[in-house]
C-alpha cells in the first residue's frame, strides 16, 4: 500500500511520517506541494512543521498549493487523509475540517509529552486503537489552539466527530480540549499531536502513535 507525504516548502516531520508509514508496514511516497499528481497513492498525510504563508496565518497559503487542489478531490471522493499539527491546520483552511488553530493561549511554544484520550475509532486513522484508550504522544506546536463557533463543536460532539481529546492538562487552550477531529465519513482526521513521533520504542517516545498508519493500512487493504 502506498501512503503520500506531502512536502511543503517548511516541512519539517515529511521524513519522519514516511519513516512512520514504513514502519507500520505500508510504502511511503514522497509528494512535492507544488505538483498536481497524487501519484496513485491509497492514502495522503499532511505532515507537521510549517508552509510557506504562516506569517499570514498557519496554512492559509499553502492550502492553494497544486497538490492541495488533488489532495481536495480525492479526500471528497472517499481517500483517506491525514493532517497532523501544520497538515491540521491546512485541513482546516482548505474546510476538510471545520473549526481553525490559533496562537496558544499562553503564547509560547510547547514541546511535551502528552496524554490523550482516543475518542472516536472508526474512521480510517484510528481503528487500531479502542475506544477511551489512553496514549502518551508527542506534541508540539505554537498554534495549536483549537476553535469553532458553540454549534460547530455541539455538532462535532452530537456526530462523534471528536478523534482525541487531551488529558490531564490544556497545553494549547484547544476549545473542550479537542486534540483532534474528523469529517463526517471519517476519512479525513487532523490531529495537532505527532504520533509519526511515537511508532519505535529506541527513540524514546514509545510506540502509541504507530496505530494510526497501522489503522489505514488495514482500512485499505480490507476495503
Amino acid at each position: 500500500m502506498r501512503v503520500g507525504v506531502v512536502t511543503f516548502p517548511g516541512s519539517l516531520d515529511d521524513q519522519d511520517a514516511r519513516r512512520a508509514i514504513q514502519v507500520a508496514g505500508g510504502e511511503p511516497v514522497a509528494l512535492w506541494h507544488g505538483d498536481h499528481d497524487l501519484k496513485a497513492v491509497d492514502a495522503v498525510v499532511l505532515p507537521g512543521g510549517f508552509s510557506y504563508g504562516d506569517y499570514l496565518r498557519a496554512g492559509a497559503i499553502a492550502r492553494f498549493s497544486p497538490v492541495m487542489t488533488e489532495v481536495i478531490a480525492a479526500a471528497e471522493g472517499g481517500l483517506p487523509v491525514l493532517g497532523i499539527c501544520n497538515g491540521f491546520q491546512v485541513l482546516c483552511e482548505s474546510h476538510l475540517l471545520p473549526g481553525a488553530l490559533v496562537r496558544n493561549d499562553h503564547r509560547k511554544f510547547v514541546c511535551r509529552d502528552q496524554g490523550l484520550r482516543i475518542e472516536r475509532t472508526d474512521t480510517a486513522w484510528t481503528s487500531g486503537y479502542t475506544a477511551a484508550q489512553e496514549v502518551t504522544i508527542v506534541l508540539k506546536n505554537g498554534e495549536g489552539g483549537y476553535v469553532a463557533d458553540e454549534l460547530t463543536l455541539d455538532r462535532l460532539e452530537g456526530e462523534g466527530r471528536v478523534v482525541a481529546r487531551y488529558l490531564d492538562v490544556n497545553p494549547n487552550g484547544s476549545l473542550r480540549d479537542i486534540a483532534g477531529i474528523s469529517n463526517e465519513r471519517g476519512n479525513v482526521v487532523g490531529l495537532m499531536p505527532h504520533p509519526e513521533h511515537a511508532v519505535e520504542a529506541l527513540t524514546g517516545s514509545g510506540t502509541d502513535g504507530l496505530p494510526f498508519f497501522t489503522s489505514v493500512l488495514t482500512e485499505v487493504v480490507g476495503g
